[in-house]
């Protein structure tokens, strides 16, 4: 490839960081229901300015989801997908600048959002800007829907992807995307771990109680640890009987691509920062474990008295999350089936049991014609194969949604200018300015490569999970 640094990308960076600026000043936090249709007008009005015919896609109960067409001289399509919403800002005390207000420093951009997922959407919209400042249009065919809950969960997408189908409809959907690893590849993602996010309650006894009279008034903080102690062994398997049924293994293929890709594990340990990972794992089998191992991961616990000094309190109610990250072919209402029937069996009906999230999980095949197309593009981008993660072990559960309304095939490109340090959902949030500009310089290339392709037409539009 001719690394494209011409004349038309000579103004990206000074544009890509003002759009990202105007994106970050203003807070849209699903969880708190904050500034949320403010974000959609905003993103509908940059859209609008880069091409874009917008409207917002509405549901009940879901804030406005904005939808953006926009047709090039190839009838080739490409369905992009991002979320304007943000993770809350606390704790603000471990900010060093206020998390709204962009600052950069030493080459990088600080802001809430910057990362996640406010750096591409930024990226992605320079590139069509320099694509039409080049060329009076685009070269393909860009629809483009932006939605706001998806860090609560995207609870309400599987209803806006069955009423708008037929506006989603394309040859290929690149989701928030990924960037490039250490070795300078760039990163190819193509699925995600389901979900199963449940939330268990206990109460014992009607109000908490002086300890003293533990000897004989049950203790809700007791009881459930030790119904959580049935749920997995302490080397980290999954006694819930069932649970591994439908695993389905990983391909050669998928084990060859895993195999493939850069040791990353120096660079974990400092980000998580441990001395070792669970059963001293490294290289291969660090990456194995942690892209094909369906998990339950104690995500909170809270019970009885947490505050500074001394209470001698018998807790009346006790309350954990859990979630549960699954692997083809695990479905998680069946895993949470499956959960109410192993703590009945063990003696713990009266635990409440409130399922709180649950999500497919989602992989397009690697020798699917939308990947092959994608890493070929990847690959000549720099001249570097590309790293390909077959399953990411986080979630989007808005995968599902399109794998059953839409049917259009996907994967995360290197389009997001996000690095292994960026602090995503953390406070000092960031980017580096270097990757927003490759960012954008991809996107570019990417946006410019897929039209010459467009004659020879996708026809098998399934997505494997």
């Amino acid at each position: 490839m001719t690394d494209p640094t011409h004349r038309e990308l000579a103004a990206i960076p000074v544009h890509a960081v003002a759009l990202l600026e105007q994106l970050c000043r203003q807070p849209a936090i699903a969880a708190l229901g904050q500034g949320l249709s403010e974000m959609a007008d905003l993103i509908a009005e940059l859209l609008h300015a880069a091409g874009f015919n917008t409207r917002q896609l509405l549901v009940d109960g879901a804030p406005p989801v904005v939808y953006g067409e926009q047709r090039g001289r190839s009838p080739y399509t490409l369905l992009l997908y991002n979320h304007y919403d943000v993770q809350p800002a606390d704790p603000l005390e471990l900010w060093h600048t206020p998390p709204f207000v962009p600052t950069v420093r030493d080459g990088k951009f600080y802001a809430r959002g910057a990362a996640d997922n406010k750096g591409e959407i930024a990226a992605r919209l320079a590139a069509i800007h320099a694509l039409r400042a080049s060329d009076g249009e685009l070269p393909l065919t860009i629809r483009w829907i932006i939605e706001g809950e998806e860090e609560v969960g995207s609870p309400h997408f599987a209803a806006i992807a069955e009423r708008y189908a037929d506006l989603l409809q394309a040859d290929g959907c690149l989701w928030e995307g990924q960037g490039f690893d250490v070795a300078d590849r760039p990163q190819l993602i193509l699925g995600t771990k389901g979900l199963l996010y449940v939330q268990l309650e206990l109460q014992c006894a009607g109000v908490d109680a002086h300890s003293m009279v533990a000897p004989i008034v049950p203790s809700a903080a007791w009881n459930l640890i030790q119904a959580l102690a049935t749920l997995r062994t302490p080397e980290g398997y999954v006694r819930i009987p069932g649970f591994y049924d439908a695993v389905c293994p990983p391909t050669p293929t998928q084990l060859a691509a895993l195999i493939d890709q850069p040791d990353l594990d120096n660079y974990q340990r400092q980000a998580y920062q441990v001395e070792r990972f669970v059963d001293g794992l490294h290289g291969v089998a660090l990456r194995e474990r942690q892209t094909f191992s369906p998990t339950c991961n104690i995500a909170g616990l809270l019970s009885g008295y947490t505050g500074s000094g001394v209470k001698t309190v018998l807790p009346a109610k006790a309350m954990c999350k859990i979630d549960f990250r699954l692997v083809p072919d695990q479905d998680p209402h069946d895993i949470l089936a499956k959960l109410r029937a192993h703590l009945v069996a063990e003696g713990y009906a009266d635990i409440e049991l409130t399922c709180l999230g649950a999500a497919p999980p989602v992989a397009t095949a690697l020798d699917h014609p939308f990947v092959q197309r994608v890493a070929a593009v990847a690959t000549s981008f720099n001249n570097q194969r590309p790293s390909i993660t077959p399953l990411l072990g986080g979630t989007l559960p808005l995968l599902g949604a399109l794998q059953r309304y839409v049917g259009v095939p996907g994967l995360a490109a290197p389009g997001n200018p996000i690095y292994w340090a960026s602090r995503m959902h953390a406070p000092d949030e960031h980017i580096r300015l270097s990757d927003l500009e490759r960012a954008v310089h991809f996107n570019y290339y990417l946006f410019q490569t897929l039209a010459p392709m467009s004659s020879d037409v996708i026809t098998d539009n399934t997505v494997a999970s």
